[in-house]
């Protein structure tokens, strides 16, 4: 699989990470990944005291398997409350992976992602915000916030492909690709529960502020320690 070899730090010491839910919860809690994430992302601060971390966290299957029982139970549910059912999912998986942090994440899980600049844990971990969006536009706020220009956007896909490449055979993975083109595929509108690369407000905004996300497989944590670092790594670029 073809290799991305920039992945420059920004220019802020804080990081900013989405992590999808998929890899958080993909079906219960996967404890033995989020010790593993939070020992790698502990690592990577250790080596740099300036250095602070902004993970925003995804709804999972705690999500999904609940906006699904609200369908059941009230098939003309509208959006904003499976978004608000989704929202909750997520602070509860935030509070998880805060808990694998212990004393560097002493703040309590934030919910409002403009309001973290002040915040001076270590690591700060984030759900949610408001029904409308994902919580990759809450990452895309809190970077805004800190002064980060990039957001690193983990889920469990290595890469972009130009199509699903379960249905298209023709699809072919992206090293880099423009904003434009990820319009392309993500379309205009959210839903709850839409499974993007990246949602479409949350595009909309990255590419109005000249953002630079970088999409990558989050459980594969050597390949994100590479990132990190500012060497070669799997994923997309997205400028």
């Amino acid at each position: 699989m073809p290799d991305n070899a920039d992945s420059t730090t920004g220019s802020s010491s804080v990081t900013v990470v989405s992590v999808g839910g998929s890899i958080v919860v993909p079906d219960g809690v996967d404890v033995a990944f989020v010790s593993a994430f939070a020992g790698s992302m502990r690592a990577y601060l250790d080596a740099d005291r300036a250095r602070r971390l902004v993970l925003v966290i995804g709804g999972g299957a705690t999500a999904r398997t609940s906006q699904a029982a609200a369908r059941k139970l009230d098939p003309n549910v509208d959006s904003a409350f499976l978004d608000e059912i989704g929202i909750a999912a997520t602070r509860v998986n935030a509070a998880i992976v805060k808990a694998a942090f212990a004393e560097l994440c002493s703040a309590p899980v934030f919910t409002d992602p403009t309001t973290i600049a002040a915040n001076q844990s270590r690591v700060m971990v984030g759900g949610g915000w408001k029904p409308g969006f994902s919580t990759d536009t809450v990452a895309v706020y809190a970077a805004q916030a800190v002064g980060a220009d990039r957001v690193v956007n983990l889920s469990n896909i290595a890469m972009i492909y130009t199509a699903d490449p379960r249905t298209d055979p023709d699809a072919r993975p992206l090293q880099s690709m423009s904003w434009q083109e990820l319009f392309a595929i993500v379309g205009d509108d959210w839903t709850p529960g839409k499974n993007t690369p990246f949602d479409p407000v949350a595009t909309r905004l990255a590419a109005s502020l000249g953002m630079t996300v970088i999409a990558a497989d989050g459980r594969n944590l050597e390949n994100l320690d590479a990132l990190l670092a500012g060497r070669r790594f799997v994923g997309t670029t997205i400028s």
